[in-house]
């Protein structure tokens, strides 16, 4: 319970920066992984982005699986581009078959073809056609988006607090964004234009938490150079630890939901159509709580601590602690909050010539 208690209070000592080498070891690890499965695996691009036709089938009281849909497209002469997959459940639940784009007339003839193997009437199955340059201009205007978005938070940032605050925001920022499309790579999730759309919206959740941490991190070294109190990573970890609690609950609040959608929507209830922007969500959600926390600070102290003055902070910051020790080591502890050392046991001065003898009051 004392624990809990310190995270409430904002009194937990972990030791954020101290660590923060082990951090990025871990990061760049992550993204190494990430970057080769870019590389060698790809994204399963949907058919937005690369163009085809989608026909759709409802299976409403019939036991028609995916398999089954492949092979009769198999054999009414167009190859599926991709697995079949089945979304939906009960009276909504379809078999969704992507295909290389073919005219309206093939397209005619291929649902005639696997009515008939499936048994099921023509009106049931339902194509689409998308060409690839809708998606090619919906990854454009993402693109351009998001730079407007980078350079607008990198002017606030420097202005609201210093330029290298803004160096760590966006360098988080980048990792959560390879994070999340990494993941993508990995499990193999269809790429559509919902992911686009959750992609952006994990960069203002990243912000949000990094700029909670940030204004922590200026209150705690305002004129920290003109004392000998901390150095600035001191005053960073302590700003990070006083916000763990506000940070770990802005997150379970975002992503309690979103694993809602994912894990019951998605998962267990087989509804396909949302676990595209479901599992970006969740990535990015928890990727930007991670970042806002072990990587922006930290890259913040490291940025900050190669200055001259914050430089010559540390090494008074280090020779009046070696100073007090020394004197507790030799018997004579230092005053709290002081560098000023305490009077030794022993007898008490004389007093001054002239001075009047101090009256005991008597109780």
């Amino acid at each position: 319970m004392s624990v809990f208690r310190s995270l409430y209070r904002g009194e937990t000592k972990f030791n954020f920066i101290g660590t923060r080498r082990r951090w990025y070891a871990a990061s760049g690890l992550i993204l190494l992984v990430c970057i080769l499965s870019f590389v060698l695996r790809g994204f399963n691009w949907g058919i937005e982005f690369k163009g085809g036709s989608q026909f759709q089938i409802q299976t409403k009281g019939t036991s028609i699986s995916a398999k089954d849909a492949e092979a009769a497209f198999k054999r009414a002469g167009l190859q599926p581009a991709d697995a079949a997959r089945v979304v939906g459940s009960g009276n909504t639940r379809q078999v969704v078959v992507k295909t290389k784009d073919v005219t309206p007339a093939e397209q005619a003839t291929v649902k005639t073809k696997v009515a008939t193997d499936l048994h099921v009437p023509e009106n049931v199955i339902n194509v689409q056609s998308v060409s690839s340059s809708w998606g090619h201009q919906v990854s454009v205007k993402a693109i351009e988006g998001l730079i407007v978005f980078l350079i607008v938070v990198s002017i606030y940032l420097s202005i609201r607090f210093q330029w290298r605050m803004a160096v760590g925001a966006l360098i988080a920022l980048v990792h959560d964004l390879l994070l999340a499309a990494g993941v993508y790579s990995l499990v193999g999730f269809e790429v559509t234009p919902s992911t686009v759309v959750g992609l952006l919206t994990i960069l203002g959740f990243s912000l949000y938490d990094t700029v909670v941490v940030y204004d922590k991190v200026a209150e705690n070294s305002k004129d920290i150079t003109a004392g000998t109190r901390s150095t600035f990573s001191e005053a960073a970890n302590l700003a990070v630890n006083q916000t763990l609690m506000r940070s770990i609950n802005t997150s379970l609040i975002a992503l309690l939901p979103v694993a809602g959608l994912l894990f019951v929507g998605a998962g267990m209830l087989g509804v396909g159509t949302i676990k595209d922007l479901a599992l970006i969500l969740f990535v990015g959600l928890a990727s930007g709580a991670y970042s806002s926390l072990f990587l922006a600070t930290p890259i913040v102290c490291d940025l900050v601590e190669r200055q001259p003055a914050y430089k010559t902070l540390t090494k008074r910051v280090v020779a009046k602690r070696a100073s007090e020790a020394a004197k507790v080591a030799a018997g004579e502890p230092a005053l709290a909050g002081s560098g000023a050392p305490r009077r030794a046991s022993g007898p008490a001065p004389a007093p001054r010539p002239g001075a009047r003898p101090q009256r005991t009051r008597r109780r």
